[in-house]
């Protein structure tokens, strides 16, 4: 299972929410290059970054900085927020992004998401799955809709998707540990056509062990990093397996 250490950006600063709530934006982090260095460093292979920006205006805001990281850094960088169009996706995966996250688009346009997975395949195409009491979130988690998070992921799968971000929305930056029973509903539902990451919530190790236990493909740790409660070195080996 890989770990995918997370950074926010709003307004150009590394920063968290608290349930995805805007007004509860929390600086947590100076450097955004220098933190992606020292994910680096504790050994992840992988980078999760939103453009919290591009998910509230509906187009993308913070390029330069994931592309800072993409070039300056082995990590490989998953970007999401703001991503409406097919234009933004090839200009993200053309400056080097590994793997694009279509949200709110996946909810409103599934074609564009047939159309992306045709074009640039599966690998690069991820679909994010933000709910709040099972049901899916869009536009920066502004709006909430009456689709139940296990049939949109299915409908996604028939569209061609095999990576998916799974967010519960109460969860993300509580630091209450991760919603097991709802991604065990959707791991069991899906019957191993896909790649599951799980996102919010991940407090301690323990998280990640019953992330891996479950047989998901990546989880995300985001404030449980910055608030010293998740040792990532020791969440990579977990995730991983000692080399």
């Amino acid at each position: 299972m890989i770990i995918l250490p997370a950074i926010d950006i709003k307004d150009g600063n590394c920063v968290r929410l608290f349930k995805g709530d805007f007004s509860t934006v929390e600086k947590v982090a100076d450097d955004y290059l220098e933190t992606a260095k020292s994910f680096e460093a504790a050994g992840a292979g992988w980078i999760h970054m939103v453009d919290l920006d591009g998910a509230k205006e509906g187009r993308p805001v913070n390029t330069k900085i994931y592309k800072d990281v993409a070039e300056k850094t082995s990590l490989k960088v998953e970007v999401g927020g703001g991503i409406r169009n097919i234009e933004t996706i090839d200009e993200y995966l053309s400056m080097g992004i590994s793997r694009v996250i279509i949200g709110s688009a996946a909810l409103k346009d599934p074609e564009l998401v047939k159309k992306a997975v045709e074009k640039f395949g599966s690998e690069k195409i991820a679909v994010g799955i933000d709910s709040m009491n099972e049901m899916v979130a869009a536009e920066g988690w502004l709006e909430g809709s009456d689709v139940n998070y296990i049939d949109l992921t299915l409908k996604m799968i028939e569209c061609g998707v095999r990576y998916f971000i799974v967010t519960d929305i109460s969860k993300d930056g509580t630091l209450s540990g991760v919603n097991a029973a709802q991604l065990k509903k959707l791991y069991d539902a899906t019957e191993g056509r896909c790649n599951i990451i799980a996102s919010g919530g991940v407090h301690t190790i323990e998280d990640i062990r019953v992330c891996k236990d479950m047989g998901l493909y990546g989880t995300i740790c985001g404030k449980s990093i910055y608030k010293g409660t998740l040792d990532l070195k020791e969440a990579v080996a977990l995730g991983e397996g000692e080399k």
